[in-house]
């Protein structure tokens, strides 16, 4: 726990948390709302972050909205953070333990997600536009199969090494969406300048050594892109919109460390959002690609779900939801939860999850001006 608390905490402050790999990157949660709900944000997304989420959606809302975001995600598969732990702490000539705690971290690995920046919209008519500084942010950390952790040696201890790779998407977008037939359909496009900072480690681990693996990824490899988005939200009633986009249809390409290179492929996510009353707002989001990760062997295709209800004129909002990811039969849904406080144009909002299983952790806020 101690050094989930440490990596999430680092990818607040400096919205990198560990760098991630991009051949297919797992589709980030960004901003406190959807990460309360769940994840879901395709369809729902109306302010600011729609330039990331649908910018479809920015077209659906005549405001101007001004924000800042910073999201975090770490997902631990077979609880590797804390057998580093252990392996840290490891002082015992023990075979039966050091060999227990090499057969561990053999079957786990690590995934790391977050974003931040800074987002706006405003509207001329029908007529909405956006604009984001941004960095989307993904990584994995798994054990080298060159150099699997063993037990033995002289004195028993456990050994062996784990590869990071990496990539930041530095990016500045501009969002156009035009509304139409009294806002039943509304269609979005960003364009994103990207610099991509890409990073391939190895970082050596054993038995009485601390290691930090959100330290370990090395220089990165700088190069620049760009890339598409599109999206499009249906609204057949007041209470139900149904939405979809496309990220990054263009398949951008970046430099990697060793002379490699990393590409975006295309992600697709569709959403649908009911209203069975004003104040309450029910939504769930499924990525319609199975997205590849820096991890081997590990895709992400993840289903969302979440509902909001507001008081007061929405002067508090109240939201709850859970995701899983159904390439992975053995994980379970992540409960998440958020709170939102908004005081005339004022907004704040936390929201995140936690899975008891994996001890994997979300946690996001922003601060906003709606007008």
């Amino acid at each position: 726990m101690h050094r989930i608390r440490r990596a999430l905490l680092a990818s607040c402050l400096t919205m990198t948390l560990i760098p991630a790999q991009a051949l297919a990157v797992e589709f980030a949660v960004v901003g406190p709302r959807a990460a309360g709900m769940g994840g879901a944000g395709v369809a729902v997304t109306t302010d600011a972050l729609a330039t990331y989420w649908n910018p479809a959606g920015l077209a659906m809302t005549q405001t101007v909205d001004i924000r800042f975001q910073g999201t975090g995600q770490v997902i631990d598969r077979g609880g590797v953070l804390k057998t580093l732990d252990d392996i840290k702490d490891f002082n015992t000539p023990d075979p039966v333990l050091a060999q227990q705690l090499a057969d561990r971290i053999n079957k786990g690995n690590v995934s790391g997600i977050a974003s931040g920046g800074f987002y706006a919209k405003g509207h001329f008519g029908d007529h909405a536009f956006g604009f984001n500084v941004s960095n989307v942010a993904t990584s994995g950390a798994f054990v080298d199969p060159n150099n699997q952790f063993r037990a033995g040696g002289a004195n028993n201890t456990v050994q062996g090494a784990m590869l990071l790779k990496g990539l930041e998407a530095r990016q500045v977008g501009f969002s156009y969406a035009y509304a139409f037939f009294e806002k039943m359909f509304s269609i979005g496009v960003t364009a994103k300048l990207i610099q991509g900072a890409a990073y391939a480690s190895s970082v050596g681990v054993q038995g009485g050594q601390d290691v930090d693996l959100s330290e370990s990824f090395g220089k990165a490899t700088i190069s620049t892109s760009y890339g598409i988005d599109v999206g499009g939200i249906y609204r057949p009633a007041s209470w139900l919109r149904f939405g979809v986009v496309a990220k990054d249809l263009n398949q951008p390409e970046f430099n990697a460390p060793a002379g490699s290179t990393y590409k975006l492929n295309p992600q697709v996510r569709g959403g649908m959002a009911i209203n069975p009353w004003s104040t309450l707002t029910l939504t769930a989001d499924m990525d319609a690609t199975s997205n590849k990760t820096f991890v081997p062997g590990v895709k992400s295709q993840v289903l969302s779900h979440g509902a909001e209800q507001t008081v007061l004129s929405q002067f508090l909002s109240f939201r709850v939801g859970g995701f899983k990811n159904v390439q992975d039969a053995a994980s379970p849904f992540t409960p998440t939860a958020g709170l939102g406080l908004r005081i005339f144009a004022l907004r704040v909002d936390v929201g995140g999850g936690y899975d008891f299983r994996e001890q994997g952790v979300m946690a996001s806020g922003s601060v906003s001006l709606t007008f």
